[in-house]
């Protein structure tokens, strides 16, 4: 075993640890539990086992159907993934039992905003260690792999089956607690409250882990590192929907003679991912809900590269394009988040066109042939499905002037007079 991957391994024993505090502080909290413990707490209310042990016992039995509906060349292709479930569902049910009764034994909060408190920081520690678990990427719970099967064997969404387990979890724990309780505790606001926030709060603290890159990865893999590599100049066009960004794209292909690439995005996308070229043109650069899709995906332990939700497996297909390009030839490339794709890559031009809304709706009118009474309400819905796709997939905010080598506002500027500024700073490069 190489030292990266035991780092991987060390680094996911801790964000175990953090994932069972943060469950102990929301349950601790007496406000509910999180969706994946709501049974294991409810069973533990009314048997001699605790919520540590049922989350053992609960895990294990995962573990046994799995097989049951996977192939056996996929059981043996994932064999690792699949055996490292049982010693980290022993571990984990360890975790919770040490942090309910033995870190956490002084918590009772007895006033509600005390309870809230609890809860919150609860959540946050949660986010902190599911984050972790994704950086480390190094095995799975048996909970999340149990989800991954169910994906794997329906051809279903990861987020929507996620979503709908822990909303099965819950309505099981409601249904244990009306039958040996006469009532339903252990699922209270909190259990709502953790679901809709744990997420959002995970792909809050994702971009800060960067730092840990270094440590678990080895210096070979990092990217563009090869001399040869070094030689293409590649811009990136990121831009406003009217700004004119693609008709810019073109005239600076025509001058400096290099390819352009938009719109070649979606077949190139199709033949990579096996998607239908329809739904990538439909859906490309857009995701259903900013913060549904972090309440479905974010909370999970799955990494990017993994993920079966269809936006997550076109964002990566688009993205390792974007990485042969840069390595094949110098090129433009319009949107697809490729100046954070590429801001390793030494030699690129990072460009970001906007403009004010009525130029933008001037040239959507002109040149895209949109109705003029529609062309605002056009602009903005596209506008925001570009920065929450942005924002989503890299954690930065959308426009942000320090991202970019030049900002050009081309509702005052003509595209000729910023195709010449692009042209002479791209030959001094």
């Amino acid at each position: 075993m190489n030292k990266f991957l035991l780092r991987r391994y060390l680094l996911f024993c801790v964000a175990l640890f953090v994932n069972a505090l943060g469950i102990a502080f929301i349950t601790r909290a007496a406000l509910g539990t999180s969706p994946i413990t709501s049974v294991t707490y409810i069973l533990s209310m009314f048997t001699p086992f605790t919520i540590g042990e049922w989350t053992i016992m609960l895990n294990i039995l995962f573990v046994v159907l799995e097989p049951f509906m996977i192939t056996r060349q996929d059981l043996k292709e994932d064999l690792r993934m699949f055996l490292l479930q049982i010693p980290i569902s022993f571990c984990f049910g360890i975790f919770i039992d040490i942090c309910m009764h033995y870190i956490l034994f002084w918590l009772n909060p007895a006033t509600y905003p005390s309870m809230i408190i609890a809860l919150l920081i609860g959540c946050v520690i949660l986010a902190v260690g599911i984050a972790l678990e994704v950086k480390a990427n190094a095995a799975m719970m048996a909970g999340e792999y149990f989800v991954k099967v169910i994906t794997r064997r329906f051809r279903g969404e990861f987020g929507y089956i996620k979503l709908g387990f822990d909303v099965t979890l819950v309505a099981i724990a409601c249904l244990l607690s009306l039958i040996f309780m006469s009532g339903i505790y252990g699922v209270r606001e909190g259990t709502v409250i953790a679901a809709l926030i744990v997420g959002p709060i995970v792909h809050f603290v994702s971009p800060y882990y960067k730092f840990l890159d270094k440590w678990i990865t080895p210096a070979t893999d990092e990217k563009f590192t090869d001399a040869k590599e070094n030689k293409n100049i590649i811009i990136t066009i990121a831009r406003e929907y009217g700004s004119g960004g693609h008709l810019l794209g073109e005239m600076l292909s025509k001058e400096l003679g290099i390819k352009l690439y938009d719109k070649e995005f979606i077949g190139m996308a199709a033949k990579r991912s096996g998607m239908d070229e329809n739904f990538i043109a439909k859906n490309e650069q857009s995701i259903p809900s900013f913060w549904l899709k972090c309440i479905m995906s974010k909370n999970s332990e799955q990494p990017l590269e993994g993920s079966l939700s269809s936006d997550d497996v076109l964002f990566v297909a688009e993205s390792k394009i974007i990485q042969e390009l840069a390595e094949k030839e110098p090129c433009i490339i319009v949107g697809r988040c490729a100046d954070f794709i590429l801001q390793d890559y030494p030699k690129v031009l990072k460009v970001f066109c906007y403009s004010d809304i009525e130029n933008a709706v001037s040239r959507c009118v002109s040149e895209y042939g949109i109705k003029r009474e529609n062309a605002e309400q056009e602009i903005r819905r596209i506008n925001r499905n570009r920065i929450h796709h942005y924002e989503y997939y890299t954690g930065r905010k959308w426009g942000e002037p320090h991202h970019y080598n030049i900002m050009l506002n081309t509702g005052t500027i003509s595209l000729e007079t910023a195709c010449k500024l692009i042209k002479d700073i791209y030959r001094n490069m």
